[in-house]
């Protein structure tokens, strides 16, 4: 079994409508490049509307994104620099697609007073790792020799056997 490699990525970004198709690209190629292809549109998608938000409230623009693969859970968070910007208020509609369409997510803020959002997705083991048929193992009569043939008579007095049972053994 393939055994995962924890992986860690960070991108500081100046958010614009155009550089928000950019990111997404760049963390589609980061998450193919961890293996994590079943993982690309949940995650992108939810960045994405992230950062158009932030794009649309947000007054000032400078956005860190990063990434944490655990082997297990990928978590994604997104941390911007804006002190009045309200994600109760201002993202309600993100934060609720977020609750929808990830394990799990939560907000918070840093001590510079800026607002972290993140969310994590599960990746399941059967998703990742694809099973390869294997031959079946031997079967024990295949490998040993028949035993030879003794005579049930031989191995019992005839005194203590049924004289129907010898009869059916011969």
């Amino acid at each position: 079994m393939k055994t995962a490699v924890p992986c860690y990525y960070h991108l500081d970004v100046e958010v614009s409508p155009e550089r928000v198709g950019q990111v997404r690209r760049i963390l589609a190629a980061h998450l193919r490049f961890w293996d994590l292809d079943n993982l690309v549109e949940s995650v992108c998608g939810g960045a994405e509307m992230l950062l158009r938000a932030i794009d649309e409230h947000a007054t000032d623009k400078n956005t860190s994104i990063e990434m944490w693969w655990n082997g297990q859970h990928l978590i994604t968070a997104v941390g911007g620099n804006d002190h009045a910007l309200r994600p109760d208020q201002d993202l309600r509609s993100c934060l609720e697609h977020l609750a929808a369409t990830s394990d799990g997510w939560g907000c918070c803020a840093t001590e510079t007073g800026s607002k972290v959002i993140w969310f994590s997705q599960r990746a399941r083991a059967g998703e990742r790792v694809p099973l390869v048929p294997t031959a079946p193992a031997p079967d024990l009569r295949e490998g040993l020799d028949v035993p030879r043939e003794v005579a049930v008579a031989r191995l019992a007095s005839p005194a203590s056997v049924p004289h129907h049972i010898l009869e059916e053994a011969r």
